[in-house]
């Protein structure tokens, strides 16, 4: 196949995806945002997962916020966000938006293949009407799907888009092989062709809610441990001498994967009549973290008789995770809002997010360096800038520090996660 490459949506997982295919492929990168199109074509990626040395390797890609450019494309790629609404529901707008899209450009032949999160079924349910919709061709006979879970992992220079395994999929066995021949081109780590579109789609859900449950396994553990005055990273390190014990640390769970994908596939389960109840305990879990984080640090200033109308406390971190400045689903907020909520004056100090952007979507104005004194510190967020700080001189000038990720020399601080 003569590969004319579209892709949709030029985030953390788009973005790497077409600098990859740039270098083989004429490619077109597409973005409804025109500002972030704008810093492509300058060199710039505000998502730090790609240097200007990088977009300029991708000698056949060009970036576009119109539509009409993608028309000569014969195989599209969308990676846009499948976020969750308020009351945890699969967001799928930015989805069928996407396809409706793409549907007023296909021709016959093409290929479509989706590599955002979903729920089993998705792609031909939900998806591919829309294109048949949209553009008059009969699907799995004019045009064609596949799907391919995206496996970025935000702000990790070591596991990047060419040497992570790809799962491919296609509508039917010869499309199949099309996507996979695609990907095998410039992923040296190779594929794994699945069997249906439906088998990638569950692979790549069931990925992230292993995580999110083992995770909540040890956030258990952790608020189990509390409660009998031993440090739960002390029992990790202990137990984790054994050669099969997984190497899980409890925390906040945030970000675009981890915190939602689970709901994709309960919300699926449920409409089929099944109530899941591990998958959601695990949720339920992980979500009550941030509150419990707070609530501790405010039981420490009242032993310390410094809770009070005046308290004042730092948390280090705003991003979901560290040395990244994604934002997205960050549980650092529930820490900040439950401090709130007790009265307690807060300051976050986050080197790596766009501070715009903070105060855009949560009404925050972080500060610009730490120069006051805290009756708490709080490290939420193990950006390495933290890890380099004088923390013997922080521990002298704060009465509190609680270390979240658990990452600190344990005489530095009064309680860890």
């Amino acid at each position: 196949m003569n590969y004319k490459v579209g892709i949709i949506g030029l985030g953390y997982v788009g973005l790497p995806l077409a600098v990859e295919s740039g270098k083989l492929y004429p490619t077109i990168g597409f973005d409804i945002n025109a500002k972030r199109i704008d810093e492509l074509k300058s060199g710039v990626d505000r998502t730090l997962e790609v240097t200007s040395d990088e977009l300029d390797s991708a000698t056949k890609l060009k970036f576009t916020s119109t539509s009409a450019d993608l028309k000569e494309c014969n195989f599209y790629i969308v990676t846009v966000p499948t976020p969750i609404d308020i009351n945890n529901n699969p967001e799928l707008t930015p989805l069928k938006e996407a396809s409706r899209m793409i549907a007023s450009l296909l021709s016959e032949g093409d290929i479509v293949v989706y590599e955002s999160t979903v729920f089993p079924g998705c792609t031909e349910e939900v998806c591919v009407p829309f294109l048949e919709e949209g553009s008059g061709l009969r699907y799995n006979q004019e045009f064609y799907c596949g799907y391919s879970p995206e496996r970025i992992n935000p702000g990790d220079k070591k596991h990047r888009i060419a040497n992570i395994l790809k799962v491919t999929s296609g509508s039917n066995p010869e499309i199949a092989n099309k996507v996979d021949l695609f990907y095998k081109s410039f992923i040296k780590a190779g594929t794994y062709q699945a069997s249906s579109i439906k088998v990638a789609e569950a692979a790549k859900v069931i990925e992230n809610s292993q995580r999110d449950i083992n995770i909540a396994f040890v956030n258990e553990l952790a608020l189990i441990f509390d409660r009998l005055d031993i440090d739960t990273k002390e029992v990790l390190e202990a137990a984790g001498t054994k050669w099969n014990f997984l190497p899980f640390s409890p925390g906040l769970v945030g970000g675009h994967c981890i915190g939602v994908d689970p709901y994709y596939l309960t919300q699926k389960a449920e409409s089929v009549g099944y109530h899941p109840q591990v998958i959601l305990a695990g949720r339920k879990i992980n979500d009550q973290m941030g509150q419990y984080v707070a609530q501790k640090v405010v039981k420490l200033l009242g032993h310390r008789n410094a809770l009070n109308s005046n308290s004042k406390v730092l948390i280090m971190g705003f991003t979901f995770k560290e040395n990244c400045p994604d934002i997205r689903n960050t549980r650092v907020i529930d820490i900040y809002n439950e401090l709130v909520s007790f009265g307690i004056n807060v300051d976050i100090f986050e080197p790596h997010a766009d501070p715009t952007q903070i105060s855009k979507e949560f009404g925050i104005e972080v500060i610009k360096e730490i120069d006051n004194q805290y009756d708490a510190i709080i490290l939420a967020v193990a950006h390495s800038e933290f890890l380099e700080l004088n923390w013997h001189k922080l521990r002298l000038s704060s009465r509190i520090i609680y270390d979240v990720k658990g990452v600190l020399p344990k005489k530095y601080t009064d309680k860890r996660l």
